[in-house]
This record gives structure tokens, sequence and C-alpha cells, in this order.
């Protein structure tokens, strides 16, 4: 399948990317505002078609070559509620590239409203161990504005 072939798997916009998401009445909790665990469910989603959308197919990293990711800290910052029915944007946006490591600037908007905000670092696993950010990945988010 196409990187990006999906509507709802976001776009590249030169320095980041940017997935469009409706919260659902299972992001809330029973007041209808976004439940604080599903903020971390959007941005990992985020992350991902990210990932995707530079063209880097994760299973296949993971099969052929054994590498994952693990998130190793999250900072967020809640500055506005979320609630049922809004139509919202992750944007993930790369921080820093070094060796095994990823760092992310991620944050929800409603239009331009920021909602929250995520510091993600993520580090590479390749057979238990943190390994170097495969080439593919590195050369891939290189080309991203802020790497």
């Amino acid at each position: 399948m196409i990187a990006n072939a999906l509507p709802n798997a976001g776009t590249l916009d030169g320095d980041g990317h940017r997935l469009p998401l409706r919260v659902y009445y299972e992001d809330t909790d029973f007041s209808g505002v976004v439940y604080h665990a599903s903020y971390l469910r959007f941005f990992e989603r985020g992350r991902t078609e990210f990932i995707r959308a530079l063209g880097i197919d994760q299973q296949a990293l993971f099969r052929e070559e054994g590498f994952s990711f693990a998130v190793r800290s999250l900072a967020i910052e809640f500055l506005r509620p979320a609630r049922m029915d809004d139509i919202l944007t992750v944007v993930t946006k790369v921080a820093l590239l070094r060796g095994p490591t990823l760092r992310l600037d991620q944050s929800l908007l409603r239009g331009e409203e920021v909602l929250t905000t995520a510091d993600v670092l993520v580090v590479c696993i390749r057979e238990g161990r943190i390994a170097r950010l495969p080439a593919a990945l590195r050369e891939a988010m290189t080309g991203v504005a802020g790497a």
C-alpha cells in the first residue's frame, strides 16, 4: 500500500506532519471532555502516520531488520480541553535526530488554538538493545525542516 493512500493519514507540510482527527465518545470522560490518556493515543497516531508519510514501513523494519521503537520519555502539557465531536489536528515535528534517539515536538490543535503539547523522546531498539536509528528513517527525517 502506498504510504499516504488513506485519506485520514495526514500530510507532510514542509516542517512536519499534520494529522486530522475527530473526537469520539470513546475518547471522552462522562462529561464529554477528552480523557487525559486519549491524548497519548492521538499523539501516537500522529507519530505513526508521520513515519508512514515519509515512506517508512515500521512492520518491514521489524520483520526484515529487527528494528522497533520505544518511547523513553514524554512530557505533556494540557492547556485547554478538547471535547466530543471536535475536529483536531495532531502536528508532529522533528526536534532532534541523534544516534539511537528521535525527539519529536507534538501539538494538538483545534483550528489554530493549541490545546496540548508533548515533547517525546523515542529510542530505537534492535535485538533487545538500543541501536542507531535506521539509515532510511534518518535520511527521510533529515529532509524534514527542524531535523
